[in-house]
């Protein structure tokens, strides 16, 4: 589904992403692992069109994104739910949630959608009138997951989804994604809880300054000693 071949990203002169290379199949739940600086957050980008790699090949079910806009990335089925939520805090809810689908134009699908989201999310149902700024960290991810998931996507990118939150809702959130890859849709995530990441994962890739140093699947990964060591704490 997803082809990713020699990929280079710079911020200027620095090299963030060199020669990385991965593949995702349809309906696997991708993780990418490794310490802050290892290009995780900027291969997502460049995935997306945020970033414009300054080297490699990018192909999306056999069209090539590589130099694609981000806008012609998310037509084609990719969402990107990003670090930090990034919430628009003076827009209600529900104009956060329309933001979301403003590539779409069929009125009826997306009233379809909101109610099912409003379903899976009783709060931000109470709260569709309310400001997303003011919402708690937890409540503000589950508007960031609903606003991905109104464009219907077919592959979504989850960049740090437990960042910042409290455990239970840490625990909430990786089973929204859980619940998400069983409904079909392609996932790639970048997590700095490895433990959680590799037991959700099909497969991972492990990530060192810009480069993949390891991969298999997530339990090969979570019994492997180098893994065990450098990231799980054992």
């Amino acid at each position: 589904m997803l082809e990713v071949e020699g990929l280079v990203c710079r911020y200027g002169k620095v090299a963030a992403v060199q020669d990385l290379s991965i593949t995702v199949a349809r309906g696997e739940l991708v993780s990418l692992i490794g310490t802050n600086g290892a290009g995780k957050t900027t291969t997502l980008k460049a995935i997306s069109g945020i970033l414009p790699p300054a080297a490699g090949r990018i192909v999306f079910e056999g069209e090539d994104i590589t130099r694609a806009s981000a806008r012609r990335i998310l037509q084609l089925g990719i969402a990107h739910c990003p670090e930090g939520r990034r919430v628009f805090p003076y827009m209600t809810v529900r104009e956060n949630l329309e933001m979301g689908c403003f590539l779409r134009s069929d009125a009826a699908g997306i009233s379809e959608d909101m109610d099912r989201l409003f379903a899976r999310f009783p709060v931000l149902a109470e709260r569709r009138d309310q400001a997303a700024g003011t919402l708690s960290g937890g409540e503000q991810q589950m508007l960031a997951i609903s606003r991905a998931l109104m464009s219907r996507p077919k592959l979504v990118l989850f960049d740090e989804p437990s960042l910042g939150l409290a455990p239970n809702i840490v625990e909430r959130t990786f089973e929204i994604v859980k619940e998400i890859r069983e409904q079909g849709v392609t996932v790639v995530m970048v997590e700095q809880n490895a433990f959680a990441a590799l037991e959700l994962s099909d497969r991972a890739y492990v990530l060192e300054q810009g480069r993949v140093t390891l991969s298999g699947t997530g339990r090969q990964l979570l019994d492997d000693p180098s893994v065990q060591q450098a990231y799980l704490g054992t």
